[in-house]
C-alpha cells in the first residue's frame, strides 16, 4: 500500500448522466423524444470510477465522485458510484448549466478541483451521448496540469508520480506523470464491477453534497454558461440500414448469384 506523507492520495472522478444508448432513441423535428428514455452512467466514466476504486483498494486513496446535473437520474448515477466503492459524492445542481458545453463544464469542474485540493483527476475519455472527448482535456488546461488521454493502465510509482499506458497513433505509449494531473481513460482500461447487494443498500444511505454554482463560487457568466462556445443545433436520425439479401443453394449456385449481383445491381465489375 502506498504511504502518502501528508495524507492519502485524493482522487476526483467526474461522471456524466447520459441516455441509455442500448434503447431505441427516436428523433422528431430535430429533437430527441424524451418519453420513455432512461438515463445511466456514461460507459467511459464507469471505467473511470472502476479505476479510482481499484487505486483506493491497492494504494489507500481517498475517492470522490462529482456529477453536474440535477434530478433523480443524477442521484442514481452517483449512488451507483457509491455502490462500486466511491467514498464521497458531489452533485452540482444548477439549471443554468443545463446547456453548458465542454468548456463550461470544465470550468465548473475546475472550481470543484480547487475547492477539494485533489492529487489526481480521472475522467472518461468521452461521453456516449455526444462522443465529445474534450471536457477532461480542457479541465487540465484550465488547471495548468499535465494530462494524459486515452489511458489503458495506471500504476502508482510513489506519492508524487504515476505511470500511465495510453493508446497512441502507432501503439501503446508509456508515460511517467507527475502529480497533480488529469487522466482520461478508455473503456478498455478495465471491466467495471457489478455492484453487490450490500454495496447497493449502503449506497442508499450515503449523503451526497449538493450545491449550485453560486455556492461553489463562480457566476454563470464566469464559467461562460451565458455564452457557450458551442451548442447542439439539431439531432438527425441515421438512415435505416437496408435489409440484407440471403443467398441459398450449393457453393456454385451461391457464387453465381453473388457474381450476378456484383456485376448487375452493385456494378462492381
Amino acid at each position: 500500500m502506498l504511504a502518502i506523507g501528508r495524507a492519502k492520495l485524493k482522487i476526483l472522478t467526474t461522471v456524466k448522466t447520459v441516455v441509455d444508448v442500448e434503447l431505441n432513441i427516436h428523433v422528431d423535428n430535430g429533437a430527441i423524444v424524451e418519453k420513455g428514455l432512461q438515463y445511466v452512467m456514461n460507459a467511459w466514466d464507469e471505467s473511470a470510477v472502476e479505476t479510482a476504486v481499484r487505486l483506493k483498494e491497492t494504494n489507500g486513496a481517498e475517492t470522490t465522485l462529482v456529477s453536474i446535473g440535477g434530478g433523480e437520474d443524477t442521484d442514481k448515477v452517483i449512488r451507483r458510484g457509491f455502490a462500486m466503492g466511491i467514498e464521497n459524492g458531489i452533485q452540482i445542481d444548477d439549471p443554468g448549466l443545463a446547456q453548458g458545453d465542454s468548456s463550461v463544464l470544465a470550468k465548473v469542474l475546475q472550481k470543484v478541483y480547487e475547492k477539494g485540493g485533489y492529487d489526481l483527476v480521472i475522467t472518461g475519455k468521452q461521453a456516449q451521448d455526444t462522443d465529445n472527448g474534450q471536457t477532461g482535456i480542457m479541465l487540465a488546461e484550465y488547471l495548468g496540469l499535465p494530462c494524459v488521454s486515452n489511458a489503458v493502465a495506471i500504476e502508482v510509482i510513489d506519492e508524487r508520480h504515476v505511470k500511465v499506458s495510453r493508446l497512441g497513433d502507432t501503439g501503446t505509449e508509456i508515460i511517467e506523470l507527475a502529480l497533480p494531473a488529469v487522466i482520461t481513460v478508455d473503456v478498455s482500461i478495465n471491466e467495471p464491477r457489478l455492484p453487490q447487494m450490500r454495496g447497493i443498500m449502503m449506497a442508499k444511505k450515503k449523503g451526497i453534497e449538493v450545491m449550485d454554482l453560486a455556492s461553489l463560487g463562480p457566476s454563470l457568466e464566469e464559467v461562460g454558461a451565458r455564452t457557450p462556445k458551442s451548442k447542439i443545433v439539431e439531432f438527425i436520425a441515421p438512415e435505416m440500414r437496408k435489409a440484407g439479401r440471403k443467398f441459398e443453394g450449393d457453393a456454385s449456385e451461391i457464387t453465381a448469384q453473388v457474381v450476378a449481383l456484383l456485376a448487375g445491381d452493385a456494378r462492381v465489375f
